[in-house]
Order: C-alpha cells, then structure tokens, then sequence
C-alpha cells in the first residue's frame, strides 16, 4: 500500500512517497516545491510516480492552498485526508482550550516527537521547537499531554517588520555573535537569540512544570539555522511533520 505525506507549510509544500504507511517503510521519492509552483506537480515530479493508495496532509497555508493541491492529486484515484487536531491521537492528548484550533503542523510535529521520544526509552516530559516562517515552541508531559505552547515570528518576518517599522534598517543578513559591532550582525543575532530565549524559557517551564528535565527535538527548515546558537541539548530532525503523519496513518490506515 503505497503511502503519500504531504505537509504544506507557509512558503513550500514538502512531499513524501512511502512503500506503506508506517515510518520505517523505505522511502520510494520524496520533493518540495514553493507554494506559487505547486501547480505543476501532476505534470512535473508526480507524473511519473507510482500512485499511492492512501495519503494523509498537514496544511496551515489555508484552503485556496489546499484545492490547488487536490487538483494536482486528481491524477490519482486516492482521497484526500487532511489532519485537524483533536482531543486526542495516536497517545498524545490535546490540552488546547479548542483543540480542533490547534495548528494542524503543531499537532502532528508534537505527535511525531512523543513517538520518537518514546524509541529512545521511557516517557519523558518534551519541548517540539519548529523553525520555519513562524516559529513554535510547544511543551508535553510525560504522560503525552500537549500543555500549551508559544508562538513568534521566524527570522524572514523578524526582519521585514523592522525594514518596514524602523528607517535605515535595509541592510544584508549578517552573522550571528556575542556582541554585534555593525547592523547586520545585530539583526540577525537579535533574532536568533529571541528564538533560542523562547525555547530556554519554554524548556524552564517544563522542567519546573513536570520536576525533570525535557527532551527537546527542533524541526523545520531553518532549523539547522539555530543549531549553533543553542545553549542547551536538542536534537535536530529533519521532518517531525513527516513522522507525525507517519504515526497516524499508521494506526487510521492499518
């Protein structure tokens, strides 16, 4: 059963072609595509795929978004299933005040860590940092429940806001560093370092939330951005979406 992820974030939509849906099934192809191309996917890299059988979405780009992409899946006979968070799946549960108004991205990212989490050893209590557009900072229990979380803007919108709220500011990305001795370099430390003093704060409640100190797991495409800068211990994965979706088609589809 061959089993397609798809998960469409802000400014590209990642896809992912599995053998069956479970995450350990090899990988038969995988893509990403900005946004404003995503219409030529039925003609470009899914032409010549061999269909899927299921597939299971993440979208937070809204429904325009969304039918542009199902237009592109017509070219096969398989539904479309997107996920809207719940009170609870595959052993995470939902402490949002309306859960369904979680981010469907958030949801199934924190799904993704609890499973990976769960491989390493006993439960423990986890902070699931995504860096993208928009950054997320989110906290479980060792029981699996989501606790709550924080939201900010990623690098890009940091930046634009500046340029457009402060003259002078149209200056090139600079490097990251202790003590910024130019404008570059204190914008884009001054925003590395809101993101990374997010997730130390975040990791600060938890540990004194839950008396044990967290996993933390840091996903999404600028990840690798704020490796360096980090003061504390995390792990790095390239996809927690893909893993979240994994998980739960795994159990809706066996």
């Amino acid at each position: 059963m061959n089993f397609l992820a798809i998960d469409v974030g802000n400014t590209r939509l990642k896809w992912a072609l599995h053998s069956a849906p479970r995450r350990d099934a090899p990988v038969l192809a995988q893509g990403a595509e900005f946004l404003e191309n995503i219409d030529k996917l039925a003609e470009g890299e899914w032409a010549n795929l061999p269909a899927p059988n299921r597939m299971l979405g993440c979208v937070v780009a809204g429904d325009a978004i969304k039918r542009r992409v199902e237009d592109q899946m017509e070219l096969w006979d398989v539904s479309a299933n997107w996920v809207v968070a719940s009170a609870a799946e595959a052993g995470v549960s939902n402490g949002y005040d309306h859960p369904a108004r979680l981010g469907a991205d958030r949801w199934v990212a924190m799904i993704g860590a609890w499973h990976r989490g769960l491989a390493q050893g006993q439960p423990r209590p986890m902070v699931v940092v995504m860096v993208g557009t928009a950054v997320t900072v989110d906290a479980l229990d060792a029981s699996g429940r989501f606790l709550g979380g924080l939201i900010l803007p990623g690098h890009g919108i940091m930046l634009r806001a500046l340029e457009s709220g402060t003259a002078g500011l149209r200056v090139p990305t600079g490097n990251v560093c202790p003590f910024p001795t130019n404008t570059s370099d204190a914008l884009t430390s001054g925003g590395t370092y809101a993101i990374a003093g997010a997730v130390e704060r975040m990791v600060a409640h938890v540990r004194q939330h839950c008396g044990t100190e967290p996993r933390c797991m840091m996903t999404g495409g600028a990840g690798w951005k704020m490796a360096p800068s980090m003061s504390l211990q995390f792990e790095l994965v390239d996809n927690l979406v893909f893993d979240g979706l994994l998980e739960m088609a795994a159990r809706r589809f066996s």
